[in-house]
């Protein structure tokens, strides 16, 4: 009896065995997905870092995942919601969305598809979630603390020039929400600073960005910092190009337009970012509902300086700014 009770049990894992090498040769293929307002170029270095990190955990394209990507090509937030459909007519298993209005647009298509943030400024206070720990519905990611950062980067700019007086901010014209938030932070920290604010809507047409510097230079704005977002990041090249023609410093939310050219950034490290949403998808795809999984915040922040971007527009940094940063470029 106890022999055969022993056969029986090894039959059992043997057979489990097999089924489990056949599920994973016939299994299914999920789908993901990805949904940004920008364009595939500008948002290639963090695409290739979501999908890299997918495949260290068993995800592979054309083998048991598949994604579908869908850009906005930097043509105003009107289209998000029409991209959206389209990706929940596909009947994704899961949408990566990149911002606050893709994840607004998105949750407005679907409340059963579960969706992961990669970078949400303030998640609860754009009605994403219910809270960080407890998001409840088909909303869970992660948060970049835009926002807040960005009176950080006040506050470094007017710590590396003192003698400034007025600050132009770069902003999409249609990113309300966002927006909204940001400038809360804002406004009180450069009242303190005694720095005035100029917002300067930013277009991303032809001549959007060349306008907008050109507003700056009316505005007689001493240095510029732009809003946190893809569409910023996929125009990096044009921007920097254009605070270094207008002589302009300039401090930006992540280290690409510094390696690009610009003078500074601060901000958090994306690529972090989206390797821990690989792995929010890797949880959601075996199974885990976004309920569940609390919206964490970034982690990881990174001061970057390019002394080379100084003095090509003939600026001196403080030692004592130079000795806050993570990073120098010489």
């Amino acid at each position: 009896m106890k022999k055969n009770i022993i056969g029986f049990a090894l039959s059992a894992i043997f057979l489990a065995l097999s089924m489990c090498a056949e599920a994973q040769q016939t299994g299914k293929v999920f789908r993901i997905g990805f949904l940004d307002a920008s364009n595939a170029s500008g948002m290639a270095v963090l695409v290739d870092v979501f999908r890299q990190e997918l495949s260290k955990l068993g995800w592979n394209e054309g083998k048991n995942i598949t994604i579908e990507y869908r850009f906005g090509d930097n043509k105003g937030p009107s289209r998000l919601p029409e991209l959206a459909a389209d990706l929940v007519r596909l009947k994704v298993d899961l949408i990566m969305v990149t911002s606050t209005l893709s994840a607004l647009a998105t949750k407005k298509a679907t409340s059963t598809i579960p969706i992961v943030m990669a970078n949400v400024s303030d998640p609860v206070a754009a009605g994403l979630v219910a809270t960080l720990a407890r998001p409840g519905g088909n909303v869970t990611g992660f948060s970049g603390l835009s926002s807040v950062l960005g009176t950080k980067r006040l506050e470094i700019l007017k710590d590396a020039f003192p003698k400034l007086a007025r600050v132009g901010f770069l902003r999409q014209p249609e990113a309300v929400t966002a927006i909204d938030l940001q400038l809360k932070e804002l406004k009180p920290v450069a009242q303190a600073l005694k720095l005035k604010l100029e917002e300067i809507e930013t277009p991303f047409d032809a001549k959007g960005l060349d306008s907008a510097f050109q507003s700056a230079k009316q505005k007689q704005v001493d240095a510029i910092m732009t809003q946190p977002g893809s569409r910023f990041l996929a125009a990096r090249k044009r921007i920097v190009e254009l605070a270094g023609e207008y002589r302009l410093p300039a401090i930006y939310p992540q280290d690409d337009f510094v390696e690009t050219g610009g003078l500074m950034s601060y901000g958090v490290d994306y690529d972090d970012l989206y390797r821990r949403a690989a792995h929010y998808a890797d949880k959601i795809l075996k199974g885990a509902k976004p309920a569940d999984l609390p919206v964490q915040q970034a982690t990881k922040f990174e001061f970057v300086i390019n002394l080379k971007a100084a003095k090509q527009i003939g600026l001196t940094i403080p030692i004592e700014v130079l000795a806050r940063a993570d990073k120098v470029i010489r």
